[in-house]
């Protein structure tokens, strides 16, 4: 798995590719930890993810839980048919991609 980010006009928008799975979730825990600590708004890009675990989805939940609780806008966009199945079988894509502060 890697994750290349750049940012752009306040933007951090970053691509995932690659396993987001129980072997990475060490190192995607780290990352978005530390980007869900800055100020700017967050866009993860999941177009190069190859393979999701229900590790990779909790991790993605927690960002979403996380952005929630400090306010930070992030948006989950572009997601793999890999990343897409693994979304659309647990139903979740509505509360992955929801604005900040929209009613539950």
């Amino acid at each position: 798995m890697k994750i290349k980010h750049d940012n752009k006009g306040g933007l951090c928008i970053a691509r995932i590719t690659g396993e987001m799975n129980i072997y990475h979730a060490h190192e995607l825990k780290k990352w978005l930890t530390e980007a869900l600590a800055s100020p700017e708004p967050l866009e993860i890009d999941l177009s190069g993810a190859t393979e999701m675990d229900s590790v990779g989805l909790q991790l993605l939940l927690l960002a979403r839980r996380e952005a929630e609780r400090s306010g930070k806008e992030l948006s989950i966009v572009n997601a793999s048919v890999a990343a897409s199945a693994v979304i659309d079988l647990f139903s979740i894509n509505g509360y992955l991609n929801r604005a900040p502060g929209q009613n539950r």
